[in-house]
């Protein structure tokens, strides 16, 4: 008695991009081959049931042989187990490292630990994403952070020339590797309506004004790391506390042919308040504690106070270029260094404020 073997030989290793997305997302091979007769692959194909799983089963091993070597994607090509055209590798790799928003989410803010990995089950739960995908999606936000973290640079260059990943992944794995750097606070419970993609454009904004790299080039600066002595001279904002007068007063010339006159009404009775807050928020950021509490703050003396008075995300949008306009025509003939601390500052609150308020 012999038993029957399934032999497939190939001089290149074949991806199957339905079955490989499978793979990705956490499918056993068994169910694989449902979802793939449910789609009506073998009529398709015109081929019987027991090769198309056959089949599945000999991508599944090969998937499961390629794993360890997407760990680290620039030895993918060096290798000589696995012949593959440079379509198939970066399929491989694109794919592999793919982050699913929802999971990022929760990943976002909490320790990369052995610890956490054991609870992604309730991720996987909360998010509808199978634990298998959970735990790899994990596992790559652990190990590109480890690799990057003290990288002197763009941290998005370096997760690009290191897993070869495309630009846009890149800059999702930067903003969470970014976010864990400065350790941000964004578990707390006002913040968990926020998104990834809210974060996401947050950090970038953070990252292009107020790291080191705003001013400075070269490899020896870092993107991960806060421009000190810039967050040190927002203190000097203050002196724009004494101006509110004459700011409000350009804000309202602005607005009111747009605002309805009830808007324009509780803009003036508030406009104290909202003022106060973003320069405060402004003199406080060289202190580590209110850094990491960025978006708590925003959303504490900001966002909330907007939502108890009605504003529409229109209004937002309106009111802050108009207030940073103000500003910069009210000392652009006065004091040079307040009107580029000013608008750096306001470059990256107006990019948070409008992403954090979700009518």
């Amino acid at each position: 008695m012999y038993a029957e073997v399934d032999v497939f030989i190939s001089n290149y290793t074949l991806v199957d991009p339905d079955i490989y997305g499978l793979w990705i997302e956490g499918y056993t091979s068994t169910e694989a081959v449902t979802i793939l007769k449910q789609k009506g692959v073998a009529q398709i194909m015109g081929a019987p049931l027991e090769l198309i799983v056959s089949d599945v089963l000999d991508h599944y091993r090969t998937y499961s042989l390629l794993e360890r070597l997407l760990a680290l994607p620039t030895k993918l090509s060096e290798q000589p187990s696995f012949q593959l055209e440079p379509q198939s590798r970066s399929l491989l790799i694109e794919k592999y490292y793919a982050l699913d928003d929802y999971v990022a989410r929760e990943i976002l803010g909490k320790k990369l630990s052995s610890r956490y990995r054991k609870d992604l089950d309730e991720v996987a739960e909360k998010t509808g994403v199978r634990i298998k995908s959970c735990r790899r999606q994990f596992d790559n936000v652990k190990r590109i952070f480890k690799m990057v973290e003290e990288m002197p640079g763009s941290v998005t260059n370096n997760i690009k020339t290191n897993f070869l990943l495309s630009d846009d992944l890149a800059r999702k794995y930067a903003a969470i590797v970014f976010i864990a750097c400065l350790r941000f606070e964004t578990t707390k419970r006002k913040l968990l309506y926020l998104n990834f993609s809210d974060f996401y454009e947050c950090s970038q904004a953070i990252m292009t004004f107020w790291t080191y790299t705003y001013q400075h080039s070269g490899p020896e600066y870092y993107d991960t790391e806060m421009d000190k002595e810039f967050l040190l001279d927002l203190r000097e904002l203050r002196c724009l506390l004494d101006k509110e007068k004459e700011i409000k007063h350009l804000v309202s010339i602005r607005l009111k042919p747009t605002l309805l006159e009830r808007s324009y009404q509780e803009l003036d009775i508030n406009f104290r308040s909202y003022w106060r807050s973003i320069i405060t928020i402004a003199c406080s950021l060289h202190r580590t504690r209110e850094l990491k509490c960025l978006f708590l703050e925003l959303s504490e003396r900001l966002i909330e106070p907007w939502r108890q008075n009605n504003w529409l995300l229109e209004q937002v949008k309106s009111f802050l270029p108009a207030l940073t306009q103000s500003v910069l025509d009210l000392e652009v003939s006065r004091d040079q260094e307040i009107r580029c601390l000013w608008d750096r500052y306001m470059q990256v609150i107006s990019t948070c404020l409008i992403r954090m308020y979700h009518n």
